[in-house]
């Protein structure tokens, strides 16, 4: 394995929302079987198995680790990376938690633009990317990579945020100040997360994937870098790319599109 690459790759320069740290907030202090368990259903539903005995999962941008530990609970053997430093060690803590003795659950520091560093982890049988490549400032050159990592049969899970427009330009604008400056930061949790909190209260939305609620809320609110496309631009781009589409799930507003996609070039 080379030398792992910097986190200059992904955001050099630029404004990008503390990822890794609102991931540690949520390992220490909510991250409960319950869950766990929401998360392996997610994963069980979307991908449609029952388990991941015999199979290889690439968990890309593992973020908080709670999608790494719930593939190697259903069997899998597990790579994961995040190029954001504090959310691969969040990932080594769930490990060190819950199978402090695991052998085929790697978890390395590494970009998802660094082709070179790509080449040397080969291809697998799941490659799983779920709201992260629209983060990395160079989406389509990322979900160009991503789609080279999953084996001939394998299925490739990604999910990546709706293009609406205006508003879409409206999140944009917001999340770059979100992360400009501590000032506009606290403004926009103090006048947005209560309107988000009421807008799942009168929608009734459930606890999705096993996340909690206040991180997803300043995960939406600060996620810059930030990109976005219609379904279509997804689904062409997979095509394009030797896939074939076996799930989808559209959002109705800003949120994420879900694919499943299985190459079969």
């Amino acid at each position: 394995m080379t030398k792992k690459p910097s986190s200059e790759l992904e955001i050099s320069g630029r404004l990008r929302f503390g990822f890794g740290k609102n991931w540690r907030n949520f390992v220490d202090n909510k991250l409960n079987e319950e869950r766990i368990k929401i998360a392996e259903s997610t994963l069980r539903d979307m991908l449609d198995i029952e388990d991941m005995k015999g199979k290889t999962f690439l968990d890309i941008g593992c973020g908080s680790g709670l999608f790494s530990l719930a593939a190697y609970r259903l069997g899998a053997d597990v790579f994961s990376f995040d190029f954001d430093s504090e959310s691969v060690e969040c990932t080594r803590e769930l490990q060190t938690r819950f199978f402090p003795d695991a052998r085929n659950w790697t978890i390395r520091e590494g970009s998802i633009l660094d082709r070179p560093y790509l080449e040397e982890l080969g291809t697998f049988d799941i490659v799983y990317a779920w709201g992260v490549l629209h983060h990395t400032g160079d989406m389509w050159t990322a979900l160009n990579n991503a789609s080279s990592l999953t084996k001939n049969g394998g299925l490739h899970f990604v999910s990546i945020y709706n293009d609406e427009g205006v508003r879409s330009k409206f999140w944009k604008i917001l999340k770059k100040l979100y992360c400009s400056s501590i000032v506009y930061k606290y403004i926009i949790i103090s006048v947005f997360v209560p309107l988000l909190h009421l807008n799942s209260i009168v929608k009734n939305t459930k606890k999705e994937r096993g996340m909690s609620r206040i991180h997803d809320y300043l995960d939406w609110l600060g996620g810059f870098p930030y990109e976005v496309a219609r379904p279509e631009e997804i689904m062409e781009f997979y095509e394009k790319s030797r896939y074939v589409l076996r799930i989808i799930r559209k959002t109705n507003g800003s949120g994420n599109n879900q694919f499943v996609f299985r190459r079969v070039g």
